[in-house]
């Protein structure tokens, strides 16, 4: 089948080499304008460019995908579908139109929950137990379209965006493969969303990273794994800013009798702190300005006592 792919990060790529692994024929890779990076502000390349380039495919950039010079790029590829997945600018009907089975979108939830742009950030912060991939026919609204395939999986409870964004990167790579196989033999079946049963999954934004201590340990442990490793979770020890990289909530009874965010102990293994229900182990921490550091080794230059409070 002849596929016009649209995406931009390491999420996107690895839709496109499962595509290619599959033998399906790519005519045009179109992905977002390189970017600055670091320090530096060097101009990289997306992980798709990157992947598309490295097949000998023709990459397309476009600031904005809706001018009329954008759609008529597209239009001088001939496909037979445009597989979008995370590349960051919204389609016009115009082009949703173009080929002839329409544009089918790799999206990481089970729609209709968790529609919008963190879906994978948002299962884990709100605590549900599985997602999985939902192929989507794409329509003028923000994943509003028909779905037309499902692949499931559990959510770890150690899973942290990191590993569950790449569980579920190759669980869509294998899922666009069935659905168009599907798709060709046409018994792919569609689905329409039911409005009442979405939620929407907006953009993280750093100042969500904040730790509140008195949400209680499970909690506080979901937003370190939804948040690793960006923007990362974080409090403050003595006016500076902490990032918290790894903890366990701990039911410790005792933790009760303490305000939330008082140390209780620092072992060789963790720093464990007072939460609003239970506590919380901490075992890779950071500083402001420091390394990233297992406790052992961030206690032996940094000296916390039991007493003193994490947070503003």
């Amino acid at each position: 089948m002849k596929i016009i792919f649209m995406g931009t990060p390491d999420f996107a790529a690895g839709a496109l080499g499962a595509l290619l692994r599959a033998g399906h024929e790519i005519t045009l890779a179109v992905t977002q304008p390189d970017r600055p990076r670091g320090r530096s502000g060097e101009l990289l390349p997306s992980p798709v460019k990157v992947c598309a380039l490295e097949h000998g495919i023709p990459v397309f950039q476009p600031r904005r995908i809706k001018k009329p010079e954008a759609v008529e790029e597209l239009r001088r590829y001939g496909a037979d579908v445009y597989v979008v997945a995370a590349f960051g600018q919204i389609l016009s009907q115009e082009i949703l139109d173009i080929p002839r089975y329409g544009c089918l979108n790799i999206h990481a939830s089970l729609l209709p929950k968790y529609r919008g742009a963190a879906p994978i950030q948002h299962v884990i912060l709100d605590g549900e137990e599985r997602t999985g991939v939902t192929i989507m026919q794409m329509d003028a609204g923000i994943d509003t379209g028909d779905m037309l395939y499902k692949k499931e999986i559990p959510i770890g409870d150690r899973d942290t965006y990191e590993t569950l964004h790449d569980k579920l990167m190759e669980l869509g790579g294998r899922a666009i493969v069935e659905a168009l196989a599907l798709l060709e033999q046409g018994r792919l079946p569609r689905e329409k969303q039911r409005d009442g049963e979405s939620s929407y999954a907006p953009m993280i934004e750093k100042s969500m990273g904040e730790i509140d201590f008195s949400a209680g340990a499970a909690a506080v442990d979901r937003k370190i794994r939804g948040l690793t490793p960006w923007p990362s979770a974080f409090t403050y020890y003595k006016g500076k800013q902490l990032k918290i990289w790894r903890a366990e909530p701990d039911e410790s009874p005792e933790a009760g009798a303490h305000p939330p965010g008082e140390i209780l102990e620092t072992g060789k293994e963790f720093v464990k702190v007072a939460a609003g229900q239970g506590a919380l182990r901490i075992y890779e921490l950071q500083l402001e300005g420091k390394k990233r550091l297992q406790a052992h080794d961030f206690l032996l230059g940094v000296k916390m006592l039991p007493g003193e409070r994490l947070g503003r």
